[in-house]
């Protein structure tokens, strides 16, 4: 039975609870199925239905994603960057900044694999608005909101300081979407300091990156040296204690030689001796 038309919230409820089922479809069953739910309903409801719109690839991805509770981290991070921006942190913001770019490709990797799981291919340009409506639903509390819902219909993307377009980016209806704060006297001043910020940040996260590069080109150079003076060191080893064989062998050869030399002085007395016995035994016989 059809909630009561004085009761639009339940005629609410019951249209996202619709939409809920049909956005768990691949796109291409999405308007067949739309058009026999609409068939199914009341003439009221059925308008309703037959006004939602097909999703598009990569807001189908992250509809996914959604439903598969892999956004639980991200929020988390959302609140964090929050409040390193309201803090203008700029340390922090990088740190932040850094992660969020790892965990926005990591997210994403992950919704063209449940996609691709579902039978649906997501291209390049459909992954890069994946990535783009990830990091909306980071750095905007309006666009987490639309991509919790699990209803998303097209991509978001998040554009400097101004809120995030989430209008007719969900089928049925956006709960939990703050009123957006009364502006203020210090609003003109905040967005400057905010930019300030920015640019400090960029300036720093290059700096930082740069710095990086170098300390890595010192450090391989430096254990190129330490490397090759290793080597010398083992080298000067190796030739010292040749030098100390060679040394060893040249007084054992000297000593040789000292013995020889006294050895051939005791032969050449012996050698003059006999000599002169033979002279004197020559003589003896003229």
């Amino acid at each position: 039975m059809s909630p009561s038309a004085d009761d639009p919230a339940a005629d609410q409820a019951q249209l996202d609870a619709i939409a809920a089922e049909l956005y768990t479809l691949p796109p291409e069953e999405f308007t067949a199925a739309r058009n026999a739910r609409a068939a199914a309903s009341d003439r009221a409801l059925a308008a309703r239905v037959k006004a939602l719109r097909k999703p598009t690839a990569s807001a189908w991805a992250v509809d996914l994603l959604a439903r598969d509770g892999q956004l639980g981290e991200a929020l988390e991070l959302a609140g964090a960057l929050r409040e390193a921006q309201d803090d203008l942190d700029a340390a922090e913001l990088g740190r932040l900044s850094r992660q969020r770019r790892a965990l926005v490709t990591a997210l994403a990797t992950r919704a063209v694999e449940l996609a691709r799981d579902r039978g649906v291919a997501v291209s390049a340009s459909a992954r890069t608005d994946v990535e783009k409506t990830l990091n909306a639903a980071v750095m905007d509390a309006a666009a987490a909101a639309a991509v919790m819902t699990g209803r998303l219909v097209r991509p978001l993307e998040a554009g400097g300081f101004e809120a995030v377009d989430v209008s007719d980016a969900v089928g049925g209806s956006l709960p939990g979407v703050p009123d957006a704060p009364a502006p203020t006297r210090d609003d003109l001043a905040e967005r400057r300091a905010r930019k300030a910020a920015e640019r400090a940040l960029r300036e720093a996260e290059r700096a930082s990156g740069e710095a990086e590069r170098e300390l890595a080109r010192v450090e391989a150079k430096l254990a190129k040296v330490r490397e090759r003076g290793d080597l010398l060191r083992e080298r000067i080893q190796d030739l010292r204690t040749e030098l100390a064989r060679l040394e060893t062998d040249a007084d054992k050869a000297d000593d040789e030689a000292a013995r020889l030399d006294q050895k051939r002085s005791d032969a050449a007395s012996t050698a003059r001796a006999a000599a002169r016995q033979a002279d004197r035994a020559r003589e003896s016989l003229e």
